[in-house]
Order: structure tokens, then C-alpha cells, then sequence
């Protein structure tokens, strides 16, 4: 928990002084993926929270397979 913490930290310190209409140019081979090569801060910080969210949801999926809860 302490190396993401601070992986987390240190993302904060990056992005202080950007605003979310900053764009930033992706690889063209990433940017395939997306049709663009332009991204914002705004996309990139939408698509981190739809990742973790996604990941916590399958983290629930194997634990409620282990202990058999549901829910909270």
C-alpha cells in the first residue's frame, strides 16, 4: 500500500499546475486504439477512475467466489 500511495502522491505533484483542457500526444500506435493522438488530462484522469473502478469490481467478483458474501 505504501509504494501505491506514493505512486499516488507523486501523480498529484505531476498533474498540481495542469488544467484538465490540457492535451497531451499519445504514441501512434496507442493512439490506434483511439482514433486520435490528442488527449486531455480530463480524458486520462476519467479513464484512470473507469480502470479502477473496473479492477475493484473484479476484486468483489473473487471475493464474494472465496467467502460467498455479496454486497457491502
Amino acid at each position: 500500500m505504501a509504494a501505491w500511495r506514493a505512486e499516488v502522491a507523486r501523480g498529484g505533484e505531476l498533474i498540481a499546475d495542469a488544467s484538465l483542457d490540457d492535451v497531451g500526444r499519445l504514441s501512434e500506435q496507442e493512439a490506434g486504439h483511439l482514433g486520435d493522438q490528442g488527449v486531455s488530462l480530463r480524458w486520462i484522469r476519467v479513464h484512470m477512475n473507469e480502470e479502477y473502478a473496473r479492477h475493484n469490481g473484479h476484486a468483489d467478483l473473487i471475493r464474494e467466489q472465496v467467502d460467498g458474501a455479496t454486497g457491502a
